[in-house]
């Protein structure tokens, strides 16, 4: 009897999902070159708070975070909008987008039809019960109301949209009911929980198994996630693990590092934050915290793997900040981007106590390595540090920046920014 409800679920699954025109794939975009050390002077501003996460839909960025207030590229008129505001790609314009979110954004996922997917903290969406996870039509703000995804309780930290999937992450245990520890994988249109995904993440001795981040192939074939948790299934992935997600069902892959199984600074259950695949998805790169500087560890990082093969990995390169947080990375090819409250890269001998090692370069705040070194780039535009950049976006004209502090590249830009490219 189980097997026949499990089989009718999934048809069901995918025949709502077949109603509506899905967005196409979105990863990191591949850049022809390096962006402009030089922001675009025409993105508004977000005057307190903090830019968690950044999505475009058409022609339109969706901004999400724990703020109240924006204001125009010249600050002449301030507008009130409460945890997400969208505004024009190539000019800036801040539109009429503001549906009420009564919590933080975290996350945010182009959806269908030009609407947005958005995961958080909050409870209702204009009115609506929807804890943590809502989709709203960008055009209107209005709330769909026959996506019916809620969690359980927590928060939603992770999304993504491939084809008649929405995939997210956080420190839910169910979705609509459905025991789905921190990850789960749901039907785009509906919101209903697909059977043939259960990462069955457990992490014995943990306080609360959850997912900082995930990130799914362009191709829509591996999802990589990092996040507190120890195992999943009866299989050892600390803080990190590589499924197929291509079949059905979904599985656990061979691929796995014991690289983050050394602790950093007591207190952290995980010190992973943020986990891209490259364009071709032949490799990823996580950017870690962990209040500690260590020639050895991977805590206070930037580290590539690669992923085409199975088995035990080690990192093909580490970049060391010396002791400061990395919180964010964006993948284009040419570069890796890093974004944290880092001051220095190349510094695997520095401290907080004793400044910069041999051979560190300032990179405060935001910087750029070598896909296959790992190496600092000269790309330097520089960045007012706060807690650290919280959110990029590759888009086709640039690349950018969501964070809590209002000077980017030497100019001022409230929380949101844009690199361009060329020039």
């Amino acid at each position: 009897m189980r097997r026949r409800l499990l089989a009718a679920a999934a048809v069901a699954f995918v025949a709502v999902a077949a109603v509506a025109t899905t967005p196409p794939a979105v990863a990191d975009r591949a850049h022809s070159s390096v962006v402009s050390t030089n922001p675009v002077d025409y993105t508004p501003h977000v005057l307190d708070g903090t830019v968690w996460a950044l999505a475009l839909v058409g022609d339109t960025v969706v901004v999400g975070g724990a703020f109240t207030k924006v204001t125009d590229s010249s600050r002449r008129q301030t507008l009130a909008r409460k945890n997400i505001f969208a505004f024009g790609l190539h000019d800036g314009a801040i539109r009429t987008f503001a549906p009420q979110v009564d919590g933080a954004v975290y996350s945010l996922a182009a959806g269908p039809d030009h609407t947005v997917y958005i995961g958080g903290a909050f409870k209702t969406v204009n009115g609506g019960a929807q804890r943590g996870l809502a989709r709203v039509s960008v055009r209107t703000g209005e709330r769909i109301s026959s996506f019916g995804a809620r969690a359980n309780w927590g928060d939603v930290r992770a999304l993504a949209v491939r084809g008649e999937r929405l995939y997210t992450g956080g420190t839910f245990s169910a979705i609509n009911g459905v025991r789905r520890t921190g990850l789960a994988r749901l039907n785009a249109i509906s919101g209903a929980v697909d059977p043939n995904f259960d990462a069955r993440l457990s992490g014995p001795g943990l306080k609360r198994v959850r997912v900082e981040h995930f990130d799914v192939s362009p191709d829509g074939r591996k999802l990589i996630a990092v996040g507190a948790f120890l195992r999943s299934g009866t299989s050892d992935r600390t803080q990190i693990a590589l499924f197929d997600v291509g079949g059905s069902p979904a599985v656990l892959t061979s691929w796995y590092t014991d690289a983050f199984k050394p602790a950093c600074m007591p207190g952290f259950d995980t010190y992973l934050r943020q986990v891209k695949f490259s364009p071709d998805a032949s490799y990823i790169v996580i950017a870690a915290t962990g209040r500690a500087s260590s020639a050895q560890k991977l805590c206070d990082s930037a580290a590539r793997f690669e992923t085409r093969a199975g088995g035990r990995q080690n990192p093909t390169w580490v970049q060391r900040t010396g002791g400061d947080s990395l919180y964010a990375v964006a993948i284009t090819g040419p570069a890796v981007y890093l974004g944290g409250h880092q001051r220095w890269f190349d510094n695997p001998y520095g401290t907080d106590g004793n400044g910069p090692g041999p051979g560190a370069v300032s990179r405060p705040g935001i910087g750029a390595v070598n896909p296959s070194t790992g190496k600092a780039l000269p790309w330097n535009p520089t960045r007012s540090r706060g807690v650290g950049v919280r959110a990029f976006l590759t888009a086709p004209e640039g690349l950018l920046v969501g964070s809590d502090t209002d000077q980017l590249g030497r100019e001022y830009h409230g929380r949101v920014g844009m690199f361009p490219l060329g020039g």
